[in-house]
């Protein structure tokens, strides 16, 4: 059990993260947004709804339901995309933790600093050694975020410096064809760094970085 959150307090929470900015863009003094500067994209939604105070939170669509089946005041987003957000009732049911949780990832979806932390993750895989997607995702230091590391990593914006084929699965098995520039490419790349493939699999016990 949590404490019942004020929308002040939310307001407040929602405003230490970094370059962040309040809105009220509706004339309507129940919808109070906090919103990210460099994009103006809102990643808090806070209003009044039968009495109690809501909140409404960006959230990775993988994630949704897994904290819509914790917690019964957790659940679809009011008047907005159902996968993609979920509305939060202030009813005390929710561990601050968790909460807190929940708004610090919906912050990171909207700014993006999720994905940079997982470019900066990857930069830290040295030569010679292979990290896991969930292996990247605790190092980017949320380990519920290795499908995102996928994602991330195959939108690589700079290959040459962020080492993106030095990440396997939790097999060590590498990705398939359509990554890191065509058939083979990932393998050519780890058997230059000295690491060995075979049959599209790379040992862990002997390759995977220390963390």
């Amino acid at each position: 059990m949590g404490k019942i959150w004020t929308r002040e307090e939310l307001l407040k929470y929602g405003l230490s993260f970094p370059d962040t900015y309040q809105d009220a863009p509706f004339h309507d003094p129940n919808w109070q947004l906090v919103r990210y500067k460099h994009n103006k994209k809102a990643f808090l939604w806070t209003y009044k709804k039968d009495g109690k105070i809501w909140i409404n939170l960006k959230v990775d669509p993988m994630q949704a339901y897994v904290w819509r089946d914790i917690y019964k005041s957790v659940m679809p987003g009011y008047h907005q995309n159902k996968e993609h957000w979920n509305s939060v009732v202030m009813d005390g049911t929710i561990a601050d933790k968790d909460l807190k949780m929940m708004i610090g990832e919906s912050y990171d979806l909207i700014s993006d600093s999720a994905t940079r932390r997982i470019y900066n993750a990857v930069k830290q895989i040295p030569r010679g050694c292979v990290a896991t997607y969930g292996m990247v995702a605790d190092m980017a230091g949320n380990n519920k975020m290795s499908r995102a590391v996928g994602n991330a990593l195959h939108k690589n914006p700079d290959p040459d410096s962020i080492p993106c084929y030095r990440v396997v699965n939790s097999k060590g098995e590498l990705s398939g064809e359509f990554a890191f520039g065509g058939a083979g490419e990932q393998q050519r790349l780890l058997e230059a760094d000295g690491i060995e493939v075979v049959n599209g699999r790379v040992d862990l016990s002997k390759y995977a970085m220390k963390i």
